[in-house]
Formats: C-alpha cells, structure tokens, sequence
C-alpha cells in the first residue's frame, strides 16, 4: 500500500503544484513550490540517480504544463535530488539507510523533518531565483524574493507533508 498509495499522492500534488504554479501567483516576490517536500519524501530505498531522473521528470512536468520558463523548475529540482540523501544522513541519521526505512513524522519528530524541508527548499530556491533572475535584476530584489519565499514554501510544504510522509501511508 506504501508504494501505490504514495504514488498517488506524489501525482495529486504535482498536479497541485501545476495549479499553484499557474493560478496562484501573488507578487514577483514570493515563489510558492512544494516540489522539495515531495523529492523528501520519497522512499530512501530510490538511490539518488533515479530520485534525480524523478525529479527532473517532475520539474519537467510542472514546467510543460505552467506558466514558467521550460527546464527552470527541472533545473533547480535536480541537486535537491543529489542532496537528498546527504540531507536525510545527516539529519535522521544513518540508521534509516540502514535499515530501508523512510523517516517518519512520529518517529523524527517536527523539528528535523523541518530542518530538512528548510534545507533543500533553500536550496532549490537558490537555484530557482538564480537560473529565473540570471543576472538581470538587481541583488536586493533576489535577496528579497529569497527570503520571502524561503517561510511561504516552508509553510506550504508542512501543509503537504502529511499526505506523503511515511507514516501517512501505513
């Protein structure tokens, strides 16, 4: 049921995605993404070369079927995949990868799973605001728009993480 059920649940919320990408597009300083929440939680028994492949394909996805440049979400969803792993050693620990389990949000508890939410959301908006801004705006306004959507995307992505995390599917 895992499985399925999470797959499932990964395809709603990309299509989620597509309609926040497309409807919900407030200001120029708030980029609103659950993308890294979903390549998170996806089960550590997917090594990081297929969880990039994944996240590429989603990225794609996103951006074929929403209003954004063609490869930017892909672009800045691919090293959130490369860094997953990493990310989920040094924040849960290396006993999950040990034991093929998913981190949980009963078993880890808010504040790591958050710590690692904000980790690669950060990441993928550097990525996100670097490759969209690529040098023709001016610093203050990337700055802002990082930090402005840095606790949007976090906060989003809480609301979304109970539907993928591990615990959700038992």
């Amino acid at each position: 049921m895992r499985n399925t059920g999470f797959w499932v649940a990964y395809f709603l919320l990309l299509v989620a995605q597509i309609l926040l990408s497309n409807y919900f597009r407030f200001t120029p300083y708030v980029t609103l993404s659950i993308l890294p929440v979903m390549v998170l939680c996806i089960t550590t028994r997917i090594k990081a070369p297929a969880c990039m492949l994944i996240a590429f394909l989603t990225g794609l996805a996103v951006d074929w079927l929403s209003e954004g440049l063609l490869g930017l979400n892909a672009l800045s969803l691919v090293p959130v995949a490369l860094v997953r792993e990493p990310v989920i050693r040094i924040v849960f620990g290396e006993g999950l990868f040990a034991r093929g389990e998913d981190f949980t949000l009963k078993g880890h508890g808010l504040p790591k799973v958050f710590l690692a939410m904000i980790l690669l959301q950060a990441l993928f908006l550097l990525v996100y605001i670097w490759a969209d801004g690529a040098g023709l705006r001016p610093l203050w306004f990337e700055f802002a728009r990082f930090f402005a959507s840095l606790p949007a995307g976090v906060l989003i992505s809480a609301l979304t993480l109970n539907v993928l995390a591990a615990d959700a599917h038992r």
